[in-house]
């Protein structure tokens, strides 16, 4: 596995993960209606987003790098 596909393949992991605290938040939210959860949630899911946003990018500005 060259450096570039574990690099997109760590991205996907962290995209996923993101979604999972994001839906966490939320079903906690749900339960205990803190605003901590809220902000959790926000958090996770603007991390999710932006670090799908670079994927993309990266996997763009590489694609004829993969050997």
């Amino acid at each position: 596995m060259s450096l570039r596909r574990f690099h997109l393949f760590f991205i996907a992991l962290s995209v996923v993960l993101a979604a999972f605290v994001a839906g966490w938040a939320v079903s906690e939210y749900r339960e205990a209606h803190q605003a901590a959860y809220i902000a959790a949630f926000v958090a996770a899911a603007a991390s999710g987003a932006l670090l799908a946003y670079y994927g993309a990018q990266f996997q763009r500005k590489t694609r004829n790098l993969d050997v």
